[in-house]
């Protein structure tokens, strides 16, 4: 391995100690309850950092434990929730209700476009989307707050003629760039040079990944080149915009890894529950974030039946006749 590869794979440990400090303004992957980074989520937790802003288009259940261990100071978002496990995700929801919390509603769409604008290195994109909606007139961040930090964008959008078209009525909503400080994302593949495969929907993940000034990657294994070689058209990410990578088998856990394993519904259930009060999130956090020195030892900790019954099917990619209902009698929950 050269030097080069060597600098790039570390600990997450180390990887998180470096690229996410406080105040960072900073992406996460995935969609809903389908590849969170949760290992690099549990990490920023256990290293306690504090007042990052938060970026994303259709945030779960990572993030929203990330709002309430006290890491996120504000929230600029599309959805945030885990569909109907969960339509509004409970800290975040709580955190804007009690007013700790600043935040800014975008749709899902413009937050996608404005990850893009931010990969293509435009300083904002024009779109029709919203036109009429309360998403124009309600603004979470006030113009006095935006201007306190020159990474946020001092306007929530701009409403513009466009210069373009016969009708001089016509409008167009111009969306400010998203560039955030780190991304952390999750993917199937890499190899040891940071080349990325992400098997599956990638969701805003590659224009997240590019719009950075540091990436850090999470991968369940890394493969030999040769592998990603075999079918390029399969590869999103070459090496050069990947800053940090470590090996993290299970690093979605409890939610989706497709083609690897399904949601833990026991342990996802269990995980929404603690998050709907302080006093079982301060219980979840001390048991499984504080309680453990690793995600390894945080997979240790499940044992081999519970990853064995939500291992993938092969072919299918997801595990069939997986019990996706919240059966509270016959439900594992969190162990």
């Amino acid at each position: 391995m050269t030097a080069g590869k060597q600098k790039k794979m570390m600990p997450l440990s180390d990887a998180i100690a470096r690229f996410v400090l406080d105040g960072s303004h900073i992406s996460l992957g995935g969609s809903t309850a389908n590849r969170n980074p949760m290992a690099g989520i549990y990490e920023i937790i256990r290293q306690e950092k504090k007042n990052l802003h938060l970026y994303g288009a259709i945030m779960g259940p990572g993030p929203d434990l990330l709002i309430g261990a006290g890491c996120v100071s504000g929230v600029e978002l599309g959805y945030f929730g885990v569909g109907r496990y969960a339509p509004t995700a409970p800290c975040f929801k709580r955190y804007v209700e009690e007013q700790r919390i600043r935040f800014e509603d975008y749709t899902n769409f413009q937050m996608a476009l404005r990850f893009l604008a931010g990969a293509m290195g435009v300083p904002f994109i024009p779109t029709r989307t919203s036109q009429g909606s309360d998403i124009i007139n309600r603004w979470g961040m006030d113009e006095g707050y935006r201007a306190g930090d020159e990474r946020t964008a001092n306007k929530k959008l701009v409403i513009q003629k466009n210069p373009f078209a016969p009708d001089p009525g016509e409008n167009v909503i111009l969306l400010p760039a998203i560039n955030p400080d780190v991304t952390i994302i999750h993917a199937q593949k890499a190899d040891a040079q940071g080349n990325v495969r992400i098997e599956g929907l990638t969701f805003s993940d590659v224009e997240q990944a590019k719009s950075a000034k540091y990436l850090i990657v999470t991968a369940e294994e890394i493969v030999d080149t040769s592998t990603l070689r075999a079918d390029p058209q399969f590869n999103q990410l070459p090496s050069f915009f990947v800053d940090a990578l470590v090996e993290v088998p299970y690093g979605a856990h409890p939610t989706q890894c497709y083609n690897y394993y399904d949601m833990d519904m026991s342990f996802l259930y269990g995980l929404i529950d603690a998050t709907k009060d302080n006093e079982s999130l301060h219980e979840f956090l001390t048991s499984h974030v504080f309680g453990v020195h690793d995600h390894r030892e945080y997979i240790q900790r499940l044992g081999n039946q519970v990853l064995e019954a939500i291992k993938a099917d092969p072919g299918l990619g997801y595990r069939s006749g997986l019990n996706r209902s919240q059966d509270k009698a016959s439900s594992r929950r969190m162990q």
